[in-house]
């Protein structure tokens, strides 16, 4: 399962030789893959990624996505399974110019445990403009003996000069399916107790940010059981009363039902609506779903560059009703 919880400072790794860690508390570290196989999901990419650890080398690579999908766990998945020295730099903390051309130059430049060094980049679009101009500099500079993993939620933000220099690939979450075993073995395996419907709730309510799924259900732990928030349930509720009301063929009911749901409950962030919502197009829209997915690729764009995104989600919604 593509779980990891990335980690804010800069750390160092040396190689798969290195001591093992202790074991961490937190449930979306414990529970991470340490082996290709056990990460799931992205099935081209991993016979890639397993023929590159077959060679101990690899490109230069670039994996974008959503929060919690897997991006940085696949990249310190593939670190830890070939032979290299490893520098791991948070760029949204780190993302000014000298911290990319200093750190990066002593790692590359100095002797390390193994023929070959990997950065790993992590929300490499948060990097300055400037920070970018010296990695790509960097980048050909070492390409010999240091390669890279960009990982970010938005790879458009990144200078083409970067884009152009690496392997980039898309990170799908899992299936809700497999996210629902996922936490059922991890309930089980820490012996909690748990019923079906919550595990649907929560599931539904943070779908496709498997982190947040994970540490929602650790956070929801009461007395060794599972007790899921009535606000879990309720953005649960929510969703699946958007597309109830899309179904409705009075366009200016729906509309006006939507807008008021959506107020009453004081939602901010949509993100997660619109996967659900392309998840469920077949139900609401059967006859017309490439100009439905059209409407809510093109108002997901919008949605990372305005300030008020529920303007921008019931425009969607207006959309979507006016092309049934």
């Amino acid at each position: 399962m593509s779980l990891f919880l990335e980690d804010d400072t800069l750390e160092q790794v040396v190689g798969k030789d290195s001591p093992r860690e202790s074991v961490n508390s937190l449930w979306v570290e414990k529970f991470r893959p340490v082996k290709l196989d056990d990460y799931i999901g992205n099935e081209d990419l991993k016979t890639k990624v397993k023929k590159w650890i077959e060679t101990n080398d690899i490109p230069h690579l670039l994996f974008y996505g959503g929060p919690g999908t897997g991006k940085t766990t696949l990249a310190k998945l593939i670190t830890k399974s070939i032979k290299c020295d490893v520098l791991y730099v948070n760029a949204s903390s780190e993302n000014k110019i000298d911290d990319v051309r200093i750190k990066v130059t002593n790692f590359a430049s100095t002797l390390g445990f193994h023929e070959l060094k990997v950065v790993i980049l992590d929300e490499a679009d948060y990097l300055t403009i400037n920070a970018q101009a010296a990695l790509r500099n960097l980048m050909e500079t070492f390409s010999r003996s240091t390669r890279f993993i960009l990982t970010c939620n938005f790879h458009e933000r990144m200078l083409d000069a970067i884009i152009s220099r690496c392997q980039t690939f898309p990170i799908y979450p899992p299936s809700k399916k497999d996210v629902a075993a996922k936490l059922i073995h991890i309930l089980t395996t820490e012996k909690i107790k748990f019923d079906k419907e919550g595990i649907v709730s929560l599931v539904t309510a943070h779908y496709p940010d498997i982190r947040a799924v994970i540490n929602t259900a650790q956070g929801g732990v009461i007395n060794r059981t599972l007790v899921v928030s009535k606000d879990e349930i309720l953005a649960s509720d929510v969703k699946t009363k958007v597309v109830e009301f899309l179904k409705n063929p009075n366009k200016r009911d729906a509309f006006a039902g939507i807008r008021q749901l959506i107020a009453d409950n004081s939602i901010r962030n949509f993100a997660d609506f619109y996967s659900f919502l392309y998840e469920k197009v077949d139900e609401y829209a059967p006859n017309i779903p490439g100009l439905v997915i059209q409407a809510l690729a093109e108002s997901q764009a919008q949605d990372v560059q305005v300030a008020d995104k529920e303007i921008c989600f019931v425009s969607a919604i207006y959309k979507i009703l006016h092309l049934k």
